[in-house]
């Protein structure tokens, strides 16, 4: 049971004017008790809501006190914010706090537990303990030499309850061991050292038994007058330990009756059982003889590439049901036997994992066969992996699937570091086993419903389906680090690199050919190597009627207009909408102008994604800077009335170490304060790189520049980043503002995104606004700016020229 404090909450509202109710809700999430508030704040009355299922008066399942987010955050004593359903139809918000934590069983907890006069004990609980557990008791006095049974004894045994028998008579069941039985009595009655053994009986009705016989003297003023003790039954043990040696005798006829490679392991690689025909092939290759119970990595530690190899192969087993790869044994230099290698994971009841089992097969017969002219068609010979054709083909697959359904799915381009000098240092077979042993390692962590190829010499291309955005960019990073961390022995040399990525996304607006996509994932991956190397530059793929023809026209275009320094540029507006401010606030656009007069200059949407291609967009980001300072050099009358203005940055720009140095330099020729200047980053690119981008807000900020976070919101990370960035502003992501007017919990998020930027110091400005209800639903939560055509449609910078003022000391402006 659990008591809540419930509180209307208004942001204009101080914390004194605050109305609240007490609710207490048991554990199944039923209305116990409501205070006399209740209809004040939630508008049922307390009876109403008695019995009631508190879901009742929630907005939606998110909302759930007893949800795992919000109940994690009330147990540490935070406050949460909540949506109510009013008795009257309309949503609020409200803070929700813990007042009583008790666990409904606890209200009944009053028992207590004491020893049990054995005297007074019921004799039918012996009894039924006896029947149920398998097991009696006996007692012997030495002085008449008079046992004592059970009903246990008697039916262990299957003999009627108090049939007359001796112990004699008793020891002729134990067809073995009788003679060990006396000698064991003999030396309990002197010594009075108990013991346990086991024996096999044969019962009145000839069925087989394994029991265990305890035995303890019950001493008596140093004497021993009596032995007592149980025997219990372990015929279930005996059968399962035969059934065990069966399954045993059975999984070693069929594994030795088989030439296929045959070995399991526990979870910490130590081996299970192997046949002889994986021993054989170990003991050739690694030159150890493999014992049952010794350490896989133990024995491989004279081969450290093949052994983190095995390692990841063994580890991804355990991770997975079954999987399989093709490979030889080790990644030496000598030719040794390809197999196919079917992993299996283990388990016991309990669903855990207790290792790993494979089996590998050759497959050369099969690669030799005449009718294999297809797979080393289709395949590297060196990696093993998908070659360029196939992988083409697979692509082409996966776009013609995309139609018929809803997925993302993206296309990562790779290509090895300064890879060259491998070859300079250790020679081309070297640097096969190399790749052929990176491929392995790359294979081992490609999902199943991926597609990773050899495309020529160092470049590998991965195709990413039905996965999102977000998590493909994790995937692009993860590869990297893999890459980076993957570390080759050769002749007392340590052999490693990074890598360079491109990732393209692919979305309904893919262009259909594959050659093109790999053509725009390979233009990516050259921007991350003239960025710095060892990372992922990511973008969306252009779409479909943007041939290569156009895209060509496009960079000439570009290029053309920064070699000329005519870039056309507009500008925005941003208006206060909580309270009055006095200045100019505007955010820079750009335009591309175009040589046809019937073509109008192109939109950011037309020319950013073929410039962030072909690396351009860090030399665009500079020269819209560059002539926006120039211009603005020639109109000193905005000096004190321009209070911010905004440029949006590329990845490019983000990941480059000397643009804070280029921003410091052309501010330091400006008559403006460079505090009403904003950089602009991505919430994407800061997710993708949160390190970076401190450290770029940083050298921004000592240069005396502010910084924004722009599509703030557009992720689960909006709210950590709002919070730890150091940024000045915070941009609403357009999506969270077009929804805001019929989606109650999307109202909820942005007014807890725009507490937290408050409560860190930092300004929110709404973009996309283009409705009079969106800007009343703005103005509410208490944003601070607002941006779009509803507010400001984009002009020609020109425009913001003051006008022209005639004064009798002279004319100014204009």
């Amino acid at each position: 049971m659990k008591e809540f404090i419930i509180r209307r909450y208004r942001s204009e509202q101080p914390p004194v004017s605050e109305r609240q109710t007490v609710l207490r809700i048991d554990d199944e999430g039923k209305v116990l008790f409501a205070d006399h508030q209740a209809e004040a704040v939630l508008g049922y009355d307390a009876s109403e809501l008695e019995g009631q299922p508190v879901h009742r008066v929630l907005a939606s399942r998110q909302d759930d006190p007893f949800a795992p987010a919000n109940r994690h955050r009330i147990e540490r004593g935070q406050n949460v914010l909540v949506t109510f359903r009013h008795k009257e139809g309309f949503f609020y918000t409200a803070c929700l706090s813990l007042r009583l934590d008790m666990r409904d069983s606890d209200k009944a907890a009053s028992a207590t537990i004491t020893l049990c006069d054995s005297s007074t004990r019921d004799s039918r609980l012996l009894r039924g303990a006896e029947s149920s557990a398998g097991f009696g008791i006996w007692e012997l006095d030495t002085r008449t030499n008079e046992m004592t049974w059970t009903e246990g004894m008697f039916q262990l045994l299957e003999l009627r309850p108090g049939a007359d028998i001796t112990p004699e008579q008793a020891l002729f069941y134990c067809q073995t061991g009788q003679a060990r039985v006396r000698a064991m009595f003999r030396r309990c009655l002197r010594t009075g050292e108990a013991f346990s053994l086991n024996l096999d009986i044969v019962t009145s009705r000839q069925n087989q038994r394994r029991v265990t016989l305890n035995c303890r003297a019950l001493k008596q003023g140093g004497r021993i007058p009596r032995l007592g003790g149980t025997l219990v039954d372990r015929t279930a043990d005996m059968q399962l330990d035969r059934a065990r040696q069966h399954a045993y005798a059975m999984l070693a006829a069929t594994t030795s009756a088989t030439s296929d490679l045959v070995v399991a392991v526990d979870a910490s690689f130590n081996l299970l059982h192997f046949n002889a025909a994986w021993a054989r092939q170990f003991s050739e290759t690694f030159g150890r003889q493999p014992e049952a119970g010794d350490n896989l990595s133990d024995l491989l530690q004279a081969f450290p590439n093949e052994r983190r190899l095995m390692e990841r192969l063994w580890h991804r087993a355990f991770e997975r049901d079954s999987f399989v790869v093709e490979m030889p044994m080790a990644q030496q230099s000598r030719e040794l036997p390809v197999h196919e290698f079917h992993y299996q994971r283990l388990t016991n009841d309990q669903g855990e994992v207790t290792g790993a089992v494979h089996v590998a097969r050759r497959i050369e017969p099969r690669l030799n066969h005449a009718s294999s002219e297809e797979y080393r068609i289709r395949h590297d010979p060196v990696t093993g992996l998908m070659n360029r054709k196939a992988f083409i083909a697979r692509v082409l697959r996966t776009l013609e699937q995309k139609t018929h359904r809803e997925s993302c799915d993206s296309l990562l381009y790779l290509d090895l570091d300064e890879f060259e000098r491998f070859n300079d240092l250790a020679g081309s077979g070297t640097c096969d086993r190399y790749l052929r042993e990176l491929a392995g390692n790359l294979g081992v962590r490609v999902r199943q419903r991926d597609a990773l190829a050899r495309l020529a010499g160092d470049t590998f291309a991965l195709l990413i389906e039905n996965c999102p955005e977000a998590r493909a960019r994790k995937i692009a990073q993860e590869t990297l680090n893999l890459i980076g961390d993957f570390v080759f022995d050769w002749q007392g040399h340590r052999l490693q690199t990074t890598a360079s990525g491109g990732l393209l996304i692919l979305d309904s607006d893919t262009p259909g050919d594959p050659e093109q996509l790999l053509s725009q994932a390979a233009d990516l991956c050259h921007t991350a190597k003239t960025s710095g190397r060892n990372r992922v530059h990511a973008a969306r793929a252009i779409a479909h009627q943007t041939d290569e023809s156009t895209v060509s026209k496009r960079v000439e275009q570009i290029r053309e207009a920064l070699d000329n320094h005519n870039l056309i540029l507009e500008y925005q507006a941003m208006r206060p909408v909580a309270s009055p401010t006095w200045g100019d606030h505007i955010e820079i656009l750009c335009r591309i102008p175009t040589t046809a007069d019937t073509e109008a200059a192109l939109k950011p949407d037309d020319f950013l994604p073929i410039a962030e291609r072909f690396d351009l967009a860090k030399r665009l980001d500079r020269q819209v800077i560059r002539q926006t300072l120039d211009w603005l050099g020639n109109q000193p009358l905005l000096e004190p009335r321009l209070k911010y203005c905004g440029f949006n940055l590329s990845l490019a720009s983000v990941l480059d170490d000397t643009f804070a140095d280029f921003m410091a330099d052309v501010l330091s020729k400006s008559a403006f304060d460079p505090g009403c200047f904003c950089l602009e980053i991505r919430e994407a690119h800061a997710t993708q790189y949160p390190d970076d981008v401190a450290v770029l807000c940083d050298a921004l900020h000592r240069a005396g520049l502010r910084v924004a976070l722009d599509g703030a919101g557009a992720s689960v990370e909006s709210y950590s980043l709002a919070a730890r960035l150091p940024v000045d502003i915070i941009k609403l992501d357009r999506r969270m503002v077009q929804q805001l007017e019929e989606d109650p919990v999307q109202q909820v998020m942005l007014e807890a995104l725009h507490r937290i930027a408050e409560a860190a110091g930092k300004v929110t400005v709404a973009t996309f606004i283009e409705s009079d209800d969106a800007l009343r639903k703005v103005r509410t939560l208490g944003i601070h700016y607002g941006q779009g055509y509803r507010l400001f449609r984009p002009q020609p910078l020109d425009e913001l020229t003051p006008a022209a003022v005639d004064l009798t000391t002279g004319r100014i402006g204009g």
